[in-house]
């Protein structure tokens, strides 16, 4: 099993050329990353050729965090944003050499607008990223989390794949959202198995270490494995002890129990 390291949570004390740096001198096979846009985009790419680790993925910005955005895509009223922030991904993830744009939906009422705006917002970004051979991603995310959060359930994320028939559009498969959200990882897994782009781990509930809470992720990402699934699954976790390298006891074991 292939591990990618998400510096967006992990090797946070450094700049992020170095997180990359960083995850490869501790075995990474891949990076992804959240928000990278105040490093100039030649930097991340220098740093990726370096090691040769491939990202796999960037958000689309947030919005104003201060004011409670979380994600722009399905704010009904706010479409020029929500296109400028896909617009924004999709030039930068293309210079870096991004395989992945995740689209962050936003908080809403969940209503019919929400709904339409988020949708056309995807369809727009499908298109970009299919000219620079990208793909676009979306992730359901926990309401305990993130209240609000447009997009929660796979079933639904599931429903938006299939209603706009675009071939690069993919889900991102969090075992720490969809745990909380629903569980039954490897039945919904399963499932949907052909239109999930990629997958996230941390355990559940402290969103620590994998190697900790409720989810026994040899056992879970075995059975992902005998599924077909073989890209590099993504740590996407908060150090418990605050130091990156001082929890990664659990990579190695994990590694070689899903060997």
């Amino acid at each position: 099993m292939l591990f990618s390291a998400n510096i967006g949570f992990l090797y946070t004390e450094l700049p992020i050329p170095d997180r990359i740096r960083a995850a490869k001198r501790d075995g990474f096979d891949a990076v992804e990353c959240h928000f990278p846009y105040d490093v100039p985009a030649a930097e991340v790419k220098a740093a990726l050729e370096e090691t040769g680790l491939a990202m796999l993925g960037l958000n689309t910005v947030p919005g104003n965090t201060a004011a409670g955005d979380f994600g722009l895509a399905a704010l009904a009223g706010r479409e020029d944003e929500a296109r400028a922030a896909v617009e924004q991904a999709v030039e930068y993830g293309a210079a870096i050499g991004a395989a992945n744009v995740h689209v962050m939906a936003g908080r809403t009422d969940g209503g019919a607008a929400a709904e339409a705006a988020y949708r056309a917002t995807l369809a727009h970004a499908c298109d970009l990223a299919a000219m620079k051979g990208m793909a676009v991603l979306i992730e359901p995310i926990n309401l305990r989390d993130a209240k609000g959060y447009h997009l929660s359930r796979v079933e639904h994320a599931a429903e938006i794949v299939e209603a706009l028939g675009r071939d690069n559009l993919r889900i991102m498969f969090d075992c720490y959202h969809t745990q909380i959200m629903q569980g039954d990882l490897s039945l919904r897994f399963l499932a949907h198995r052909e239109v999930i782009g990629h997958v996230q781990i941390a355990a559940v509930p402290d969103r620590g270490e994998p190697d900790g809470g409720e989810i026994c992720f040899e056992r879970l990402l075995g059975g992902f494995a005998e599924a077909g699934w073989s890209a590099p699954v993504g740590a996407e976790y908060k150090p418990r002890g605050g130091s990156t390298a001082g929890g990664l006891g659990w990579l190695g074991p994990m590694r070689a129990a899903l060997a």
